[in-house]
């Protein structure tokens, strides 16, 4: 079952599963309402989640916390 944007938390990890894609992350910060600055557990780059859902949700949306 996937958890909420509103349940994400600063300094925990998540996995999202989107369009066949997955992305493992960590909360950095929260600089606006509804904004989260993330950072990718693999490369190290951190970006707004908000760039991973530009296209929108797939079929296999999914968040988890790892």
């Amino acid at each position: 079952m996937a958890i909420s944007f509103d349940n994400l938390r600063k300094g925990k990890k998540y996995m999202l599963q989107n369009y066949g894609e997955k992305f493992e992350f960590q909360v950095m910060d929260m600089p606006q309402e509804g904004a989260y600055l993330v950072k990718d557990l693999n490369t190290l780059d951190t970006f707004l989640l908000h760039d991973l859902l530009q296209y929108g949700r797939g079929k296999d949306f999914d968040m988890q916390e790892l």
